[in-house]
């Protein structure tokens, strides 16, 4: 039986609410409302923040070391896909090519992420998976919406606003020391300056 795959990308990453000292990565589908938390941990989501920023660590990470291998070896990753889920956690399948020949590799979903985002690869959920876990954007806002009178205040956490430069200067010293964590923080505040 064929499963229908819907495509999906990696829309943000924030501080988890429910689980102390996890991040959420919210995998979004394509072209419709559905989405998909998915809870990493620290290292885990500084690996999939590094490549959704295009940020140029002064030393290769885990999975740029995993990516330059692959390119050595003259490995395609050409799709990732969230195959299941079990209990919380998600599994997921690198789709290699290989000398023609079409290899699928087990993979943690944090690391496939990670890889996807380095190699520009599609990423895919299944339908039915999509179905089971997924969380529809419109339905969530509306029931956001039913039980705040009037408007959301904007969030207060955001970081106090600086001027650009130095909030780049910032950003470089903290990809210079490899605080990635930081560094996407920093991002973060230049997005809201422009």
């Amino acid at each position: 039986m064929s499963r229908e795959k819907v495509a999906l990308k990696v829309n943000n990453i924030g501080h988890s609410i429910t689980h102390k000292n996890s991040y959420t990565v919210v995998l979004a589908e394509i072209g419709g409302p559905r989405f998909i938390p998915l809870v990493v941990g620290a290292f885990e989501a500084q690996a999939i923040a590094v490549a959704l920023e295009n940020m140029k660590p002064t030393r290769p990470l885990t999975h740029d070391l995993v990516k330059n291998i692959f390119d050595v070896c003259e490995i395609q990753l050409q799709q990732v896909i969230m195959t299941s889920q079990s209990e919380g956690v998600f599994y997921s399948s690198l789709i290699c090519k290989h000398n023609d020949k079409i290899v699928t590799l087990d993979s943690r979903t944090s690391d496939a992420l990670a890889l996807a985002l380095r190699f520009g690869c599609p990423i895919f959920t299944y339908e039915d998976l999509l179905q089971e876990v997924g969380i529809n954007s419109t339905e969530a806002m509306k029931k956001e919406v039913d039980t705040i009178e009037g408007k959301p205040e904007k969030s207060k956490t955001s970081p106090a606003k600086a001027s650009r430069e130095e909030v780049e200067k910032k950003l470089q010293k903290a990809l210079d020391d490899e605080d990635y964590e930081l560094a996407a923080k920093l991002r973060d505040e230049l997005s809201s300056l422009e």
